[in-house]
């Protein structure tokens, strides 16, 4: 009897001491998800409130995970591809990479942006494209030697403080990686979608991914990927050669979930026409290069239709 009424009791305790256990379990779970809830409204209420560009219908940003892939070529022949396409639209260029500004080379622009009435900056012009860029506000070899602030402080003027007038659409050039200019322009302003641009080489590819994983995180559409650099065909014998690989991006797109854009072919007309500012679409509207960027053009403004929907 004594045997039994010491096993009930020890019974009786470890259900006790269970039942306290598991009640101090729900209460830390409760507990953390009431914290976790908490910090989320408190960062929310940290972070900026999306507005939009004043006259702008629709932001474009062109990204990539790494440079060197032809994003800011990429960039600027889909802004005047989206003009060569439907002539009644009215496209605008801006520069977000602060470190390493290519747009004024690109577009065959010098100068300082002159001030409008209500004090704010109007942009340059050139091919009927205005365009804004660090480059236009600092000399042409002066470095740009800043810490993370005051790199907010920068882009903050370029999307805020900029006369862009009435535009159908304007093409960003983000900098290269998935970091705070990118987090920046995404929390401050309303994005129609991303263009992810990439070569098909494995290491570029990588870095490519992790582009559009951070836009589909922030909840930007990313619209599809653009295979720059995709085949090279020798001049002479007009043989072709995949350079960097083949297809890696359309299969990335494919994994990915999202629309394969288009190739861009290794060309040096295109290296040649950016390095004299005169993009390819512009310098050789019937070639088959621009024609290639009036492809990826084109399959862009298909995408804003569907996301847009």
């Amino acid at each position: 009897m004594n045997r039994i009424n010491l096993l009930g009791f020890t019974y009786l305790r470890a259900s006790r001491k269970g039942l306290f256990t598991f009640y101090v379990q729900i209460k830390r779970s409760v507990d953390s998800k009431a914290l976790q809830e908490r910090q989320r409204q408190q960062m929310a209420r940290g972070l900026p409130k999306q507005k939009p560009i004043p006259g702008v219908k629709q932001v474009i940003v062109v990204a990539s995970g790494k440079g060197g892939v032809g994003k800011s070529t990429t960039a600027v022949n889909l802004a005047l591809g989206l003009m060569a396409n439907d002539m009644s639209k009215s496209v605008g260029l801006l520069d977000a990479d602060v470190f390493g500004p290519s747009i004024p080379k690109l577009m065959n622009l010098k100068g300082n942006p002159e001030l409008s009435d209500n004090n704010r900056m109007i942009p340059l012009t050139n091919y009927g494209v205005p365009c804004m860029s660090m480059g236009f506000l600092v000399d042409d070899v002066a470095p740009i030697v800043w810490r993370g602030l005051m790199v907010m402080s920068g882009i903050e003027k370029l999307l805020r403080q900029v006369d862009w007038g009435s535009l159908d659409y304007l093409v960003v050039d983000m900098p290269p990686g998935t970091g705070d200019v990118q987090l920046s322009i995404t929390q401050n302003i309303p994005i129609a979608g991303a263009v992810i641009v990439s070569t098909p080489q494995d290491i570029a590819l990588l870095d490519a991914r992790r582009g559009a994983e951070m836009f589909k995180k922030v909840n930007v559409p990313v619209l599809g990927l653009v295979q720059n650099m995709s085949v090279f065909q020798c001049p002479k014998c007009n043989h072709e050669t995949h350079i960097f690989g083949s297809d890696g991006a359309r299969q990335l797109a494919d994994t990915l979930g999202v629309t394969f854009l288009g190739d861009i072919p290794l060309h040096i007309t295109i290296r040649e026409t950016s390095d004299r500012g005169q993009p390819v679409v512009i310098s050789s509207p019937n070639s088959p290069e621009a024609a290639a960027y009036r492809t990826v053009a084109s399959a862009v403004v298909q995408r804003l239709q569907t996301v847009s929907s």
